[in-house]
Parts: structure tokens; C-alpha cells; sequence
């Protein structure tokens, strides 16, 4: 440390990423006895630069490691060797990383590398199959090996690190997405035209889908099943920010380009989506943050995969797997348009994944870590 500040370096590079990391940085950049800093890596370019503008985050380091057609390892070596000349400038105490992206895995073993300790905010999250989501879960799975702050957002969370026996100390925190939602959510109009002309007067349904495990059969299932719930109710509109992913693209055009009352929009920023859930009736994703994101806006979800890594949503009743089986995700999805009780049921559970305080916890439990506090940050409970 530099007298009594802490030295932190935030490295994200996605806009997923972002999103969660952002609300923190200012966080730690609003207490003196931070020393804030930012890397970002790239690794999704425009979709990342729009989440930062949000926010009014400035990096003070961007290793701007993008290209087309990026392969994972490309990523990874990269970010080797780019993020180690920049630790060795930064001089951080503690690295920051979030989640599960191949920026996620890389940084920290850069940083293990340089015996620099590691903080691993959202830890925990497990669906025990290495392949699902890929590469996402061996890449948690090894950060929580290498990290020594685990911030889990849930108490489910860290015992899933403490089975694992982990090495380091876990601090129950709650999501920082929750947090981001202070930023994000508001009545101004969209910055995306295309959906300040959406009527929302009539029931609109907010989707995403971009995973690699759904690519091929599962996401032409997927697509199939909203052709026919658009075809099959003409009185809804179905909103579609399609990711930058050519194989995403082309299958919805391909399958979802004709339908009149189904949009298909460029990516949205964090601010544009976050507004589109919020003025939704439900949601179809995924996407494992709207899995957490939605709930807190007292919006069903249906999740467009086998499994998840969330599964405390599950439990309360406001997220329900429906697969990548065509004819079990247009039942759902029907039951949540035709089925009040299905839908207030849905609506009206508890979000289990925070409160609004994640990124004050965080930067609490990381001063007790250095010594500059008397206690551990109460925990997140929901």
C-alpha cells in the first residue's frame, strides 16, 4: 500500500462485465482510502465503450485486444501478455475480476503470475458441467482457485466456494447489479429509436439469446418457438437486441426477420436495456445477469437453457428454466401471457440476489482485508 491508500486495479473487458464492475469503481473512486484504477481489455469492443460512457467510467489502461473473429485462446494469450506491462506500471495491491469471461480467467492468472492477490467479485456461481455454459464455468471454476477476496453474492454462492474449500476469505455481498440499476433505470427516452416507437400500451416481451452452447439445433429450436408465440398472438411485440456473433445474426434473420410484430434491434446499451425489461412484460434469455437483472424489476423470467448457474431465482419462483425445446418454451411462455396467477406468482417473488449496497460491501470487506477496518462488512442477506 502507499501510506494508508489501497492500490486497486478493476480489469473487466465485456460489456456483462461492465455493467457489474462500473457501480464499483465509482464506488472504491469515492473513498479516500482507494486508489482506483481501471484496465479494460477489450475483449468486446463497441458493446464495452458504450457501458463505460454510461456510467462516466474512464480506463486508465485498455489493452484493446479485439479482432474479428477472435478465438479463445487469441484472447487469452493476449491478455497475458499485454496485462503483465500494465501491472507492472499499476503496482496494484489487489486486482479486481468479475465473473466468468475469458478477460475474467486471464487477468487473474496474470496476476497470480506477478504475486499480486486477486479479488473475485461475483465467486461461486457453479453448474458443476465444464461444458455448460462454456467456457464460462471452468473459468470461475479457476479464478475461484486463484483468487484470495471471493465476494459471492449469495450465501448459496459461498457454500459452493467453502465445499470446494477455496483458499481466502468469502464475504457474502450480494450482486453489484443490483446496484447498477440505480444508474441505469429511469423514465428518459431510449437511445435506441427503434424503441421510443414501440407501443408499450400492448404486452411487449424482452429477449436475448447469443450462448455458444445454443448455437445450431437448440437456438433454432429457440427461434422457432418465438416465430410461432409471435405468429400465434399478434397483440404482443417481442423485442430482439441481437448479438454481434455472425452465427446469432444470421439464424435470426433467418428465422425471426419477416415477423411483423418482432423487432429485431442492433445490441443495446446497459441503460436501453435495462429501460426495455423494466417496461416488459417478461423476459426470455440466456443471458445469466437479466437473470438477476429482471427479478429486480419484478419481471418474470424464462430461461433459454438446460441449466443455471443462478439457481436461487429458481427457488424463489421468479425465474423457471424453460429449456431449448421448441414445444416446452412456447408452453411457457403462453402460460405467463394467458395465466395471471402464473405471472403474479412470478412477478412478485423476492429477488434473492441483492439490495442496492453490493458495492459498498465490497469495498468495506476490501479495507478490512488491508487493515483499515475494524470488522467484516455485515453480510447480504435476502
Amino acid at each position: 500500500m502507499n501510506g494508508t491508500r489501497i492500490r486497486v486495479l478493476s480489469v473487466f473487458g465485456t460489456r456483462p462485465e461492465a455493467i457489474k464492475m462500473c457501480p464499483l469503481a465509482l464506488e472504491l473512486a469515492a473513498r479516500p482510502v482507494f486508489e482506483s484504477m481501471v484496465c479494460v481489455t477489450g475483449q468486446h469492443r463497441e458493446m464495452l465503450d458504450e457501458v463505460l460512457s454510461v456510467f462516466g467510467v474512464t480506463s486508465d489502461w485498455d489493452l484493446d485486444i479485439m479482432e474479428e473473429r477472435q478465438t479463445l485462446s487469441g484472447v487469452t494469450s493476449k491478455i497475458l501478455t499485454r496485462l503483465g506491462d500494465t501491472l507492472e506500471q499499476a503496482k496494484p495491491d489487489v486486482v479486481l475480476v468479475h465473473g466468468d469471461t475469458t478477460t475474467t480467467f486471464a487477468s487473474a492468472l496474470c496476476a497470480f503470475y506477478q504475486k499480486i492477490p486477486v479479488g473475485h467479485v461475483e465467486a461461486g456461481l457453479r453448474t458443476y458441467d465444464r461444458y455448460s455454459p462454456f467456457p464460462e464455468e471452468l473459468n470461475r471454476c479457476m479464478v475461484g482457485r486463484l483468487a484470495e477476496y471471493h465476494f459471492a453474492p449469495t450465501a448459496q454462492n459461498r457454500a459452493n466456494l467453502q465445499r470446494e474449500a477455496v483458499q481466502g476469505r468469502i464475504f457474502v455481498t450480494g450482486n453489484t447489479v443490483i446496484d447498477a440499476m440505480k444508474y441505469t433505470v429511469n423514465d428518459r427516452p431510449f437511445a435506441c429509436d427503434a424503441l421510443n416507437r414501440v407501443d408499450f400500451s400492448r404486452p411487449v416481451i424482452a429477449m436475448t439469446c447469443h450462448r455458444r452452447e445454443n448455437y445450431g439445433q437448440p437456438m433454432e429450436h429457440i427461434f422457432s418457438a418465438v416465430a410461432a408465440l409471435a405468429h400465434a398472438h399478434p397483440e404482443i411485440t417481442v423485442v430482439y437486441p441481437v448479438h454481434l456473433s455472425p452465427v446469432v445474426q444470421e439464424a435470426a434473420q433467418r428465422n425471426l426477420g419477416g415477423a411483423e410484430n418482432i423487432l429485431l434491434t442492433a445490441p443495446l446499451d446497459a441503460m436501453d436495456m435495462h429501460k426495455l425489461m423494466n417496461r416488459s412484460l417478461f423476459v426470455m434469455t440466456d443471458s445469466g445477469g437479466i437473470q438477476e437483472e429482471a427479478p429486480a424489476l419484478g419481471k418474470p423470467v424464462l430461461v433459454l437453457r438446460r441449466e443455471t448457474e443462478r439457481p436461487e431465482a429458481v427457488s424463489a419462483g421468479t425465474v423457471a428454466l424453460a429449456g431449448t425445446e421448441r414445444d416446452v418454451i412456447l408452453h411457457m411462455a403462453e402460460e405467463l401471457l394467458c395465466d395471471r396467477a402464473r405471472y403474479d406468482a412470478m412477478a412478485h417473488a423476492v429477488n434473492p440476489y441483492g439490495d442496492g449496497h453490493a458495492c459498498e460491501r465490497i469495498a468495506d470487506a476490501l479495507a478490512f482485508g488491508f487493515g483499515l477496518r475494524a470488522a467484516p462488512p455485515e453480510e447480504f442477506s435476502a
